[in-house]
């Protein structure tokens, strides 16, 4: 159920719905043009028009689906949405890799989903990794302003030579800049799309204290609006030559979800104000030496503690605001002449 202290972001949501013609004009990739079953084919279930796709998880197999081609840069686009009711232990991810070619030095541009007890909300994180820096993850945590499992939403990931967002619908929630001084941290080699549900039950759901729970099984994600827009390359080019990706770059350059206008930057700043709920920038526990990627606003800053998690959990501020207002609508009788609550 959303929380009534998200409305006002609700607000920023729909004026962004109503100028959604940025992405709505991105032409789709049907199913058996761009993908390809990944794992747990009987789980994998495309539309009769093959253009939307379900994955499921049951207790015998997760799934999961993988672009045709790799994508040396690129803007991945998918409309997401979440299974309902007890989700504990299912991640669901949509993301770009190519750990299966570079094990040791992978690249990898996350999101992730992360389901709950009945009655909590999904989370979502996103990461980054390049040159296999899994040792220095650059991971974020979120709440979303909406409820994830009542209609798809649009989760998408824009990677050029320059930066990398991150928007859920038209709201960029996340940019990397890419700098000299995050050197080979900046992901750099071909990727492949993949988009997954699985078993997450040792980790997910505050630290694995909530299992999956297959009573409620089976749990389906849907995915649709499926984009694959940028320079496809061979798996054998590791660094393809500039000028073979020059003409996809210009165009990706050229698209208006590239442009970070003033009115983006601030919708940006509102999303992660509110919403993020863990920052690997304000983690000193853990960095003790903050990355030169990170953008560090002392407004948002001081929103954290030490272990780069939020110090008020805006789930709880959720329970208190919706206690309060069903207090101030609650009936009054007339007492000594005064008004009070019943």
């Amino acid at each position: 159920m959303a929380c009534r202290f998200l409305t006002p972001l609700l607000l920023l949501f729909a004026a962004a719905a109503a100028a959604a013609a940025t992405f709505d004009s991105v032409p789709t990739t049907a199913f058996d043009e761009g993908y390809t079953p990944l794992f747990g084919d009987n789980n994998v279930v495309k539309s009769p028009d093959g253009r939307n796709v379900d994955l499921v998880l049951n207790r015998w197999s997760g799934s999961g689906f993988i672009s045709s081609d790799l994508y040396h840069h690129g803007f991945f686009s998918a409309s997401i949405k979440l299974p309902s009711d007890y989700t504990a232990g299912v991640v669901v991810a949509f993301y770009t890799s190519n750990g299966d070619i570079f094990e040791k030095t992978h690249d990898e541009l996350d999101f992730e989903f992360l389901g709950n007890i009945r009655g909590r909300q999904w989370r979502i994180q996103t990461n980054v990794y390049g040159n296999g820096s899994t040792s220095r993850g650059r991971e974020e945590r979120y709440l979303l302003p909406f409820d994830p499992t009542e209609e798809a939403h649009r989760y998408s990931i824009l990677w050029t030579a320059e930066n990398i967002i991150f928007y859920i619908d038209e709201i960029p929630i996340r940019e990397v800049l890419r700098s000299d001084a995050m050197g080979g941290d900046y992901p750099s080699k071909p990727m492949s799309l993949y988009a997954t549900i699985w078993d997450g039950s040792t980790w997910a759901t505050e630290g694995g204290k909530y299992k999956a729970d297959y009573k409620y099984a089976p749990f389906v994600s849907e995915f649709s609006n499926l984009v694959l827009r940028g320079c496809r390359t061979s798996p054998l080019q590791e660094y393809p030559s500039a000028g073979g990706c020059a003409e996809s770059d210009a165009d990706l350059a050229a698209a208006e979800f590239s442009a970070m206008t003033p009115a983006k930057r601030a919708a940006m700043r509102r999303f992660r104000e509110r919403y993020m709920t863990y920052s690997f920038c304000y983690d000193v526990q853990r960095y003790p030496i903050t990355f030169p990627d990170c953008d560090v606003v002392p407004s948002e800053q001081e929103k954290f503690s030490r272990s780069g998690d939020v110090k008020v959990r805006l789930e709880r501020i959720g329970r208190i605001r919706r206690r309060s207002n069903r207090r101030s609508r609650a009936p009054k009788r007339a007492v000594d002449g005064r008004q009070a609550q019943v």
